[in-house]
């Protein structure tokens, strides 16, 4: 299973499923992450958190922890 989290800076990633479950499912899906939608990386934070990402055309970043409940293809 392929994570956002394994997704290298500059690369494109499709959403297949969101794990996890209750509120941070839903507070993933309210930030526009949703099955389908197209995520590109932009950049990573020095320590490696967060990843800064595009998705739906606006600019977000993911937390570590949450990006490892994106699966992509």
């Amino acid at each position: 299973m392929k994570t956002l989290r394994d997704v290298k800076v500059g690369e494109r990633a499709r959403v297949i499923k969101l794990h996890g479950e209750g509120a941070i499912k839903r507070r993933i899906m309210d930030m526009g992450v949703t099955k389908g939608v197209e995520i590109y990386i932009r950049k990573v934070a020095p320590l490696g958190d967060p990843i800064e990402v595009t998705v739906r055309d606006y600019e977000l970043s993911i937390r570590k922890s949450d990006a490892q409940l994106i699966e992509v293809e």
